[in-house]
């Protein structure tokens, strides 16, 4: 959902002179999944070293050939940065308009499942690269519906009802924070003082929204809170798996299609066993149009994110992690009427800082 939009995970590439060249492979949790150069722009896929041996899901990925992201020019990169932003950050909203107007948590990550999938499987057959269909990928695609999907996407509808809009987007920030600290165990990244102290703001972040008795509107709201961040570090845990076992040479979009698709396939018994399922009838109300336009705001926004990524560039399309979170917190005011106490605004000041530590700069 979300802005499974706003990780990223250090890739090495080899050019032909030899010479190792640092490229940023963009991991999103929501519909924010590994971004891929497309061959037809020019660049070859890129993905990090395999698995040991002997795992069936590892194939050995070869070191690609790497050529510069053509960057565009002018004022339209920024334009469709603030676009993901405005268009991904009303998600939040969405969400808690649905779950407020009962939709069940679970109804809900079905159809975020089923239309996001049905959606980006039509692009792929376009594009005539669709998912493939084996036992390898087909491991893939569930672990990744559970942990990018399944379980992320019902805790976080679940506390949506009783959180502020707002409070949700500085949550999901954590996601890019909480990726870069698993992968320092498995040395995956390069351990620095400055993205550590990046870690540490985030944690601060999160201890300013739960801990002062001012900072929420209700004390009752702690747990939800945790709830959400809890959310947060599944779609980490989907970005630390994607980076380990994405099968070589494989397509973003086709990926996540198998992705999304396999949630609902999961989803579809335990919501009819539970009898929560979300029908879409008309007419329609305020919980069928917010279903629908958190699906058709995922879509434009990862749309728009990949084309940022083949023409400004990964690093510059990282950014879209701030204005995601910073529109999260101004929809909530906009359409709730959410107010902040000073906590808050500190929280969100410490989690931004936190974003720019842990954000690559090459």
């Amino acid at each position: 959902m979300l802005g499974r939009d706003r990780e990223l995970t250090c890739v090495k590439l080899r050019c032909e002179s030899g010479e190792d060249v640092e490229l940023r492979r963009r991991i999103s949790p929501s519909v924010e999944h590994p971004w891929m150069m497309q061959e037809g722009d020019g660049l070859r896929s890129a993905g990090l070293q395999a698995a040991p041996s002997g795992d069936a899901w590892a194939e050995p990925l070869p070191a690609y050939e790497a050529t510069h992201v053509a960057r565009q020019g002018g004022l339209w990169p920024f334009f469709l940065l603030l676009a993901m932003g405005v268009v991904w950050g009303a998600t939040f909203s969405l969400a808690k308009i649905a779950t407020e107007g009962g939709a069940h948590p679970l109804g809900l990550s079905l159809w975020q499942g089923l239309l996001g999938g049905v959606f980006l499987l039509i692009v792929c057959l376009l594009r005539r690269r669709p998912p493939v269909l084996s036992r390898h990928y087909a491991g893939f695609y569930l672990i990744c519906g559970l942990l990018g999907t399944v379980l992320p996407g019902t805790l976080f509808f679940y506390a949506a009802p009783h959180v502020p809009a707002g409070i949700l987007s500085i949550t999901v920030a954590t996601v890019p924070i909480l990726t870069y600290a698993l992968t320092l165990p498995l040395k995956l990244d390069k351990l620095s003082v400055g993205r550590l102290f990046g870690i540490l703001l985030g944690m601060l972040s999160v201890v300013l929204l739960v801990a002062p008795a001012s900072s929420l509107p209700s004390r009752e709201m702690t747990p939800w809170v945790l709830v959400a961040v809890l959310a947060s570090a599944f779609y980490a845990s989907e970005n630390l798996f994607v980076a380990l076992r994405r099968p070589a040479g494989s397509d973003v979009l086709a990926l996540v299609a198998g992705m999304l698709i396999m949630a609902a396939l999961v989803l579809a018994p335990i919501v009819w066993a539970t009898g929560t399922f979300v029908p879409l009838g008309l007419p329609w109300g305020a919980v069928e149009w917010s279903v629908v336009a958190m699906v058709a705001a995922n879509a434009l926004a990862y749309t728009l994110f990949i084309h940022v990524v083949t023409t400004a560039g990964p690093v510059f399309a990282s950014q879209t992690a701030y204005t995601v979170t910073i529109a999260g917190v101004f929809w909530g005011m906009a359409i709730f009427g959410e107010r902040h106490s000073l906590w808050i605004w500190a929280s969100l000041a410490l989690m931004l800082g936190g974003l720019a530590l842990v954000t690559p700069r090459k």
